[in-house]
């Protein structure tokens, strides 16, 4: 979450992330009233909004990062409300300019998001859109209509940081969901350890770990402990899991 636990340590994090392994960095920006988010990503976006980071803040938060990595994607997590306000054109050219790759808005239904999507086509940003354990056959090809780059496949039906992932029920969740747009799929909401993010991995192309990092945050600012050192220790952790998994190591 941009601006948590403030503007000047979570650019430290990002900036640690992809030195400590991480192929992709998702960064959300803070909003007030998040509907997929548990309990760590919604007190990590108060804290940060608390702070005084809002949409501009964490564009240029990546803009700042695209100073010294110009080769780890971004992508932008957010919810539709900052956007609209802001004008989906203005905003997709200011993201684009900022260094951001792809945008995940979880509340924008695909009926509705060509005006956005035509916007950042424009700029040249995906769109990366959800499919989830209760998208049907039926609902399937409008859910992957117009998105590119990868899809997030949500594991589990609820909010993040709450529910585990299964890879059993994962594996064949993202066969459907690959046949369905031919694109990579990546697995996120519910994978929290190494072990968790090992099993993932070797059913699914990428592994998506939010609410995990977000509470060592959290737990770092109780303990009076170096909040960077210990969210870029358990990002090591799961992306040394990952790479043996890829790997075929047990």
């Amino acid at each position: 979450m941009a601006g948590d636990p403030d503007a000047a340590t979570s650019l430290e994090i990002v900036r640690g992330l992809a030195k400590s392994g991480a192929d992709l960095i998702e960064i959300g920006f803070p909003f007030s009233d998040p509907m997929a988010e548990g309990p760590p990503i919604q007190k990590a976006a108060q804290r940060a909004l608390a702070g005084g980071m809002r949409l501009k803040g964490t564009l240029e938060l990546i803009a700042a990062f695209r100073e010294g990595d110009q080769d780890t994607p971004i992508v932008l997590m957010g919810y539709l409300n900052p956007i609209m306000n802001r004008g989906f054109a203005e905003f997709a050219q200011a993201a684009a300019e900022a260094g951001v790759d792809g945008l995940i808005v979880v509340d924008c239904p695909p009926e509705e998001a060509d005006p956005l999507a035509d916007a950042l086509d424009a700029a040249g940003v995906s769109l990366i859109r959800l499919a989830s354990p209760t998208t049907d056959d039926a609902r399937l090809p409008m859910v992957v209509r117009r998105t590119s780059g990868f899809v997030y496949y949500v594991s589990v039906a609820g909010v993040t940081g709450v529910k585990e992932a299964n890879a059993e029920s994962v594996a064949p969740a993202v066969a459907r969901v690959k046949a369905a747009c031919g694109l990579p799929v990546a697995v996120g909401f519910g994978i929290r350890t190494p072990q968790r993010a090992a099993e993932v991995a070797r059913v699914a192309d990428a592994v998506v770990v939010g609410s995990a990092l977000v509470e060592e945050i959290a737990n770092a600012l109780e303990a009076n402990e170096n909040v960077t050192t210990r969210v870029l220790s358990k990002a090591a952790a799961l992306a040394k899991a990952v790479r043996s998994a890829r790997n075929g190591d047990a």
